[in-house]
């Protein structure tokens, strides 16, 4: 009998596993639980052993001032550093956050910043802290770690040791020294971003960034490191969304295939340009959310698939100076595509089909995947020019000469597809599997040479006059292949017992295991205890992520529901300066009134047609929106929240959608109809928005085939914006602030009068505080500077965003556009140098806008608002009620006119008695138009339009003179 042992044999579950193998079933039970219940309590016991006291946190805060040479203008003055800026406390004075980015810091860290081990969040980016970054073993209640841009030298090996708590790392851009990355850091399961681009890592890609390990990683940054290697299998079914691995600096970069992105299905940016990646594109139909994609300057081959040219989602694709084949693809109007011309090796210059004898070798070097060689060989349209391996009589391909090509997988049966084939030579090479009995069918064949493969299986019943060597193929004629043998080796980490010894090593091992649970079975049992205890009084506290729909009571309003939803845990956003959520912003239980708006979830899979991709509006990060239609015609939108998000992402935004828009109207945003909870889905019932988003008509007007905006409307658009967003911030009975503005979330009707959308971000802001500090959300290039920092935020920040946007309106040009040079990336600081400038001002107007005098004189007075609205400080811009009075003075005003003069000079007195006065006036207007004229759209001239009605639900406190 041969037993496998653990080296460490005190591992609890292989010691079960040993047990059962002894002939002791009987007693298994009991002893696993036995075991289980001392590797609990040992862990537990371990976990509250943490050491660290606010006297010692103090001193390290004080050695950490020291080594930073602190300048009075961080304000660490105090000799409690719970009072210094910046610097997070719990109640028992624990030092619980250090941020402190971008504040221009010099100098090193002290070596026991380990000791903070109540510390959550360590933020020292975009400063100029040197020297070695000291170990953070033990930090067990980190959640976030932020260094990016600084000039650390060296990263020690056991830095992730212990950091069980870790949500998202950020290391990106400093100078470290060559390092790989650690296994240690699959200790912190919940890991969901790490970021570490140009940070001299090396060797290659753990296989540990995938769904076992991290089953909450969405963001894996490594750009501009010295990787090597292949991407890993473990990559596959991973949740990774954003993935960078462009421009490796090593010798050989990165390589191999890249079939394992077929299966990364919740990919939404895929960066792996200029390294060496070979081998065909694969399938890409699975990944339905994937929108940025760049492949360029690597050494892939064979046809682009239709799978990516059909990608719904896709918006931008870089694929110039690879080897790919076949005809050039053929993408949507509305995706960005770089594709130099002539820097692949595509049939034709431009879109069109290539002649069917490429397109026949094409599939043959598919079973091959596509060698290198043939990539580098085969240009043009016609095979009969020179193509390697290829010899054609009067244009028809007579022989194929694969030999010594160096080529493995299998033999096509499409070389039926060449009908005058005469000869075909496959000797010396690497090719396995069957010779396909298609080739039998070929008219013409004389001569098939496969020597000298690992070819197998039975031979085709070839006529007589054809000529077919086989030899050098051991295995031909064999059904099956067994050209590899052998018997699996035990693993490195355990050692062999065999004989008669191993009888008693089996027994020793075992007694010994029995007597060290005995000697700790005491404690174990009494913390179990304990533990049981305390579990039945956390049972009856509600799941932190529930949701429960509370029918009204007997005597409640009419018709009301509340929908009472428990704080969510903490999330980290995964892109960039990520911010977790601290307990005050979803921790309490919030109550929502919902009123009458609760819908069936039969009824919206019937108006969408079961949410068909027919139906589709459009999606966003957290949800898809479709259309659809009632019964009487109504049209509507509904979102409905995508499923597999992190536990408390998609719930935060419900819950917040409804909050908001129960207690908010206005004509100048979204109405909210509806919403349905049915088991995992939740659903949100919009009005429908006709025109779509405002983005589609700035950015991508011409590939949708709409008319491009007037300066005019611009101006409209921004004046409605400026009016929901002012309503939101002071004339609601509560102040809201959106967090989330921009053209996406800016919807129009057919009569291209603008709504705010998307209110899954907003926050109320409380009573008497000038800032609340919650996650930094939203999208980069509408950040205010001071929220991306600090994660604070005010109103002050939806101005910012909505300077940003007025820029984009004059401008034409997203807030944040990769496709320009670096100088001229960020909108806002191009804007700004621009403006300075007038006549590089009006070459920076969008070119669509018909200018003149006016015009010009409109736009400045508009930028000028952007300017202000995006200053660098927030006491800097104004508010957005000043907005409003600047945007509505540039519109043309009322004023009467003399078309249709009243009928009477003295048709109004002061003596006329009121009724007659209206009797008459009503008398007038059923003959006649007043007369009021104005160049504005219809709703603006008629009050009583632009009131819409009150949707169910909504609190009677509630008015439309609440807002402009």
């Amino acid at each position: 009998m041969v037993i496998v042992l653990p080296v460490k044999p005190y591992n609890p579950l292989l010691a079960i596993s040993l047990l059962s193998s002894t002939g002791m079933k009987k007693q298994t039970p009991f002893i696993s639980k036995l075991l289980l219940v001392v590797w609990f309590s040992s862990n537990l016991l371990s976990a509250n052993s943490q050491g660290g006291s606010s006297s010692e946190d103090a001193a390290v805060m004080q050695a950490l001032k020291i080594s930073l040479n602190s300048p009075d203008s961080l304000g660490w003055s105090d000799p409690d550093p719970c009072e210094w800026k910046h610097v997070g406390c719990s109640d028992d004075k624990r030092v619980t956050r250090i941020q402190i980015g971008h504040q221009n810091l010099q100098g090193t860290l002290p070596s026991d910043l380990q000791n903070l081990t109540q510390l959550e969040r360590l933020e020292l980016q975009w400063n100029n802290i040197s020297g070695p970054l000291p170990s953070l073993n033990g930090l067990s209640s980190l959640l976030v770690l932020m260094l990016t841009q600084n000039q650390f030298t060296s990263i020690p090996s056991d830095f992730f040791d212990g950091l069980s708590s870790l949500q998202s790392v950020e290391l990106d851009y400093n100078p470290f020294s060559r390092w790989v990355i650690p296994e240690s850091i699959k200790n912190a399961p919940g890991l969901q971003n790490f970021s570490a681009n140009a940070a001299n890592i090396s060797g290659s890609i753990p296989e540990i960034f995938g769904p076992d390990v991290f089953p909450s990683l969405t963001v894996l940054h490594l750009a501009f490191n010295a990787l090597e290697g292949s991407l890993p299998a473990s990559f596959s079914g991973s949740s990774i969304q954003s993935l960078w691995l462009n421009a490796q600096t090593s010798a050989s970069k990165l390589t191999g295939g890249i079939d394992v992105i077929r299966n990364m299905t919740m990919l939404n940016e895929l960066w792996l340009h200029s390294n060496q990646f070979s081998g065909p594109l694969p399938d890409l139909s699975a990944l339905k959310n994937l929108q940025r994609l760049n492949l360029r300057d690597n050494s892939l081959t064979g046809p682009v698939p239709l799978s990516l040219e059909n990608l719904q989602s896709l918006e931008v694709v870089n694929l110039t100076n690879n080897l790919l084949q076949g005809s050039v693809p053929k993408f949507k109007d509305s995706v960005s595509v770089d594709l130099i011309a002539d820097s692949n090796s595509f049939c034709l210059p431009n879109p069109g089909d290539c002649d069917p004898r490429v397109d026949t070798l094409l599939s043959i070097l598919k079973t091959v995947y596509y060698p290198r060689k043939f990539a580098e060989n085969w240009k043009g349209n016609d095979p009969c020019a020179n193509w390697i391996g290829i010899t054609c009589r009067n244009g028809n391909i007579t022989v194929v000469n694969f030999e010594k090509m160096g080529l493995s997988g299998t033999i096509s049966p499409d070389f039926v597809s060449l009908k005058s084939l005469e000869r075909l030579l496959l000797a010396d090479n690497n090719l396995t599997g069957h010779i396909p009995e298609e080739l039998v069918t070929l008219p013409g064949l004389n001569e098939l040479d496969v020597s000298n493969n690992l070819l197998y299986g039975k031979l085709p019943p070839f006529k007589s006059n054809v000529l077919v060597v086989t030899n050098g193929n051991p295995n031909i004629g064999k059904d099956i292949d067994n050209t590899t043998s052998g018997s699996p080796t035990p693993s490195p980490g355990f050692m062999i017992i065999n004989g008669k010894k191993s009888s008693a090593s089996v027994i020793t091992i075992v007694f010994s295991i029995i007597g060290g649970v005995l000697i700790i079975l005491l404690i174990g049992l009494l913390v179990f205890c304990v533990y049981n205890i305390k579990q039945k009084k956390l049972s009856k506290v509600q799941s932190p992520n529930a949701v429960v729909i509370q029918p009204r009571r007997s005597g409640s309003d009419n018709e009301s529901v509340k929908i009472t939803v428990a704080g969510s845990s903490v999330s980290v956003s995964g892109i960039s300066e990520a911010q977790a959520t601290p307990t005050s912003e979803h921790g309490s239980i919030q109550m929502v009134e919902a009123g009458n708006m609760v819908i069936s979830i039969q009824l919206l899979k019937n108006v969408t047609n079961n949410f068909s991709d027919e139906n589709i509006l459009g999606q966003g990060g957290f949800g898809v929106v479709y259309k659809g239609e009632l019964q009487d015609g109504t049209k509507i939108a509904v979102k409905r929240m995508l499923f597999g998000l992190p536990s408390g992402k998609g719930l935060g935004e419900f819950k917040s959608e409804i909050a908001v828009l129960t207690k908010v109207r206005h004509r100048h945003l979204v109405a909210l109809l509806g919403y349905c909870l049915d088991g995992n889905e939740k659903l949100l019932v919009y009005e429908y928005m006709p025109q779509g988003t405002l983005s589609r008509h700035l950015f991508n007007w011409a590939q949708e085939g709409l008319k491009p905006l007037g300066w005019t409307e611009r101006l409209i658009i921004a004046l409605d914006v400026a009016r929901g967003v002012e309503y939101l911030h002071g004339l609601a009975r509560e102040t809201f602030i959106h967090r989330d503005l921009k053209p996406s979330n800016i919807l129009l009707g057919d009569d291209m009068r603008a709504k705010v959308a998307d209110f899954g971000l907003v926050r109320p802001a409380p009573e008497g505080k000038g800032s609340i500090e919650t996650r930094v959300a939203g999208t980069f290039g509408y950040l205010a500077p001071e929220y991306a920092v600090t994660g604070r935020v005010t109103t002050k920040v939806d101005v910012f965003s909505f300077g940003v946007i007025l820029m984009e309106l004059i401008t034409g040009r997203k807030a944040l556009d990769e496709t320009q040079s670096e100088e001229s990336m960020h909108l806002v600081t191009w804007f700004r140098r621009m403006y300075l400038n007038k006549d590089a001002f009006h070459k920076a107007i969008d070119p669509i806008i018909d200018l003149n005098p006016e015009t010009i004189t409109s736009i400045n007075k508009v930028a000028e608002l952007a300017g202000h609205c995006c200053a660098r400080e927030p006491y800097q811009r104004p508010d957005m009620g000043h907005a409003v009075n600047v945007l509505s003075c540039l519109i043309e005003q009322w004023k009467p006119t003399d078309d249709h003069p009243c009928p009477e000079d003295n048709w109004w007195n002061v003596e006329m008695s009121l009724p007659k006065a209206l009797e008459k006036w009503q008398a007038y207007d059923d003959r006649s138009d007043l007369g009021f004229s104005t160049s504005l759209p219809p709703s603006y001239n008629n009050t009583q339009t632009s009131i819409p009605p009150r949707p169910p639900g909504l609190a009677d406190s509630l008015r439309s003179e609440d807002g402009r």
